[in-house]
């Protein structure tokens, strides 16, 4: 049984990177509605495992070289109602910058406390959960 979403687009990979006790958010030139930061993210290209595009997302829009450590879960993005998934990376190398102008405007390392000024819709529930683990050690 495959997954399908209610159009034909392909699902969004994210990157939930934490480090020294903040995490990682980016904000695009273009919202998609009211989504202005978020993680990195960016389509999952044809025969492209959801953590691989997450990984090279980050990448691509920040410079850093990641890896996956957990997939957290999966849904339906409630705003976009694009098929997402979010992965838990670590950092192995680089440093952080607006790396694709076209596509980004800025980024920031976003404390626990700081996190609804950025996204004050609420986060999908796992990563919720995982940030608040991630950020309070």
């Amino acid at each position: 049984m495959t997954q399908q979403t209610t159009d034909e687009r392909p699902g969004i990979a994210a990157a939930i990177v934490v480090h020294e006790g903040r995490v990682l958010m980016v904000r695009r030139r273009v919202s998609e509605g009211q989504l202005s930061w978020q993680f990195p993210a960016g389509e999952v290209e044809p025969g492209e495992a959801r953590e691989a595009a997450a990984v090279r997302e980050t990448q691509e829009e920040t410079g850093l070289t990641v890896e996956a450590i957990q997939l957290l879960g999966e849904r339906v993005h409630p705003k976009t109602g694009r098929l997402m998934s979010y992965t838990a990376c670590r950092i192995l190398s680089g440093t952080a910058h607006v790396a694709d102008t076209e596509e980004l405007a800025e980024m920031a390392w976003v404390s626990h406390g700081d996190l609804p000024e950025y996204v004050p819709y609420g986060l999908f529930e796992p990563v919720h959960a995982y940030l608040d683990l991630a950020l309070s050690s």
